[in-house]
């Protein structure tokens, strides 16, 4: 092999590791995506019952004392 042929072979080998590396990254990317979202939704619901829960506390009649005190 020439000097030529074994630097060319050596940078097709490189590029190769690369690209694997890349999509690798792109899948796992594509995956905490994934999770995110998921995580994006359980906050929102988790919010709209807080402010459900919220709501209805604010709607319960204030405690009072007893006429007997």
């Amino acid at each position: 092999m020439s000097e030529e042929t074994s630097r060319v072979t050596k940078l097709e080998e490189i590029v190769a590791h690369q690209a694997k590396t890349i999509e690798e990254l792109s899948d796992q990317l594509a995956e905490q995506w994934k999770v995110m979202e998921q995580t994006r939704a359980k906050l929102d619901r988790l919010t709209e019952r807080f402010l459900s829960v919220e709501e209805q506390s604010l709607e319960a009649p204030a405690i009072t004392r007893p006429p007997h005190y």
